[in-house]
């Protein structure tokens, strides 16, 4: 599925399941909620924390594809083509760090 694909077929999913799109504020907040639970995974299966019980059934790809969920929503409902916006991202990130990454000690 294409980026633009998505953005249609949540904006789909919106209209016919989830009645309309929460504002942005609350979007906002729940995409927060959203990375807090990406952060927890990560926590616990990289970092040093141990899994309470209840998190030990969490899958990472789920939690993932949440934050995407909500970001395509707020995309959506702000009229942002994420493919254009990728697009210009990645070019800006190439021009910008041509060669910073390559000069970087710490990544040798």
């Amino acid at each position: 599925m294409s980026i633009e694909e998505a953005q249609q077929q949540v904006d789909r999913w919106i209209h016919t399941t989830g009645v309309r799109y929460f504002n942005e504020l609350t979007n906002m907040a729940m995409l927060t909620e959203e990375v807090g639970e990406v952060a927890r995974i990560i926590a616990r299966r990289y970092g040093e924390q141990s899994f309470k019980e209840s998190d030990k059934n969490k899958e990472l790809s789920d939690e993932l594809a949440d934050v995407l969920f909500v970001v395509i929503c707020l995309a959506n409902q702000t009229g942002v083509n994420l493919t254009e916006a990728l697009q210009k991202n990645l070019e800006k990130k190439s021009l910008r760090d041509a060669t910073r990454h390559r000069q970087n000690d710490k990544l040798q």
